[in-house]
């Protein structure tokens, strides 16, 4: 009986110690197959400029079904909101200004929305009612030969520019411009706000962190897979090249030391540069950028170059970095930290302004002051 029952107990220990090593083999098993999180990368021009989208992911299959549903979503917008293509519905309620208000989708009614959001914030230094004035410096056509608009001409145009007579019925889904001869541009918002509806569509994928650049509008959320934020670079808005500067990709990696000015780590928030060396002209020494101050009809003279605003959403950044340029330095700091947000100005002299909240963690290069 004694030695039946040895046997018994023995048995027993090897059954649970195989059952352990079993269990240990299975894991260590699980544990190879597991896919690691890694980056996916993909590049497209839309919106007249260029754009990449990066996700987080295991999978290369959910990462590319993500992506492409990103740059779906900015096509999309941009078949709404371009004020160039006579078959959005930016174009449909240009031409409508004065006669009637247009039924719209609640996309374009929400880009509208928040448009007027950042006119009110700003005092009207942002106002998507610029559009008179914007086509007579033709800034989006590269190769025209440039001519500065006359006094009168401006003047006739700024008549019309005035975010207050843009009207939304929420109830119906409607625009309507009160003055004929209005138009709406949103081109100060309108890569924010397409950078910010890509993010909602790829996290609806399942994509746990992802990075959107249109152009100098940035929108990140999420961790890359080695447990940091996204790294961006804030382009140098004068490098050391004298002619005007090349089309630069803007997401953080890449760009030579000189075409940065600092770089700075993004969680779950957006980023957005405003600079008069994007699009410009230069007559008889004088550079003229396509930063237009809506109460003179002229490029922005506030002596800022380059504003970076970072904010919770790229809508915010985009609009108010615009915002800001013409504003000038100090009412942009003031407003800046009145909204809680951070960003840097650089002015004509070089001379770098920092929110708080960032100074002490931003390198600024010799030569800024």
């Amino acid at each position: 009986m004694k030695k039946k029952a040895v046997g018994s107990r023995h048995s027993a220990f090897r059954f649970i110690l195989s059952a352990i090593l079993y269990a240990l083999s299975a894991i260590l098993l699980f544990s190879g197959c597991q896919k690691q999180d890694r980056l996916f990368k993909k590049e497209r021009n839309l919106m007249h400029t260029f754009v990449t989208i990066t996700v987080v992911s295991n999978s290369e299959k959910e990462a590319e079904k993500a992506i492409d549903a990103g740059f779906d979503e900015i096509k999309r917008l941009e078949g709404l909101l371009n004020y160039f293509s006579p078959e959005s519905e930016l174009s449909a309620i240009n031409r409508a200004a004065g006669k009637s208000p247009v039924k719209v989708s609640p996309s374009t009614l929400d880009a509208i929305r928040k448009a007027l959001y950042i006119s009110g914030i700003t005092g009207g230094a942002f106002d998507p009612a610029i559009g008179p004035v914007i086509k007579l410096w033709k800034f989006s056509e590269p190769d025209t030969e440039h001519v500065i608009p006359s006094k009168d001409v401006i003047a006739n145009a700024l008549k019309v520019i005035d975010y207050k007579k843009i009207k939304i019925n929420e109830a119906a889904s409607e625009i309507y411009l009160e003055a004929e001869g209005m138009e709406l541009d949103l081109g100060g918002i309108a890569k924010g706000y397409a950078a910010d509806k890509a993010i909602d569509v790829i996290k609806a994928k399942g994509i746990k962190a992802a990075l959107v650049a249109i152009a100098g509008d940035i929108r990140g959320y999420g961790l890359k897979p080695d447990g940091e934020a996204w790294r961006v670079g804030v382009q140098n808005p004068r490098p050391k090249y004298d002619k005007e500067p090349p089309s630069l990709k803007k997401g953080g990696e890449g760009e030579s030391p000189d075409e940065i000015l600092t770089s700075l780590y993004l969680a779950d928030k957006a980023i957005s540069t405003s600079g008069d060396y994007e699009r410009f002209f230069t007559k008889e020494g004088k550079r003229y950028h396509h930063i237009i101050d809506p109460r003179t009809g002229y490029p922005s003279d506030s002596k800022l170059i380059s504003v970076s605003v970072i904010a919770p959403h790229g809508y915010v950044s985009d609009g108010i970095s615009t915002g800001i340029f013409v504003l000038g330095a100090q009412k942009g700091i003031a407003l800046l930290e009145f909204m809680g947000l951070d960003g840097i100005m650089v002015d004509s002299d070089m001379k770098v302004y920092l929110t708080r909240g960032l100074k002490g963690k931003v390198e600024i290069p010799a030569g800024f002051r």
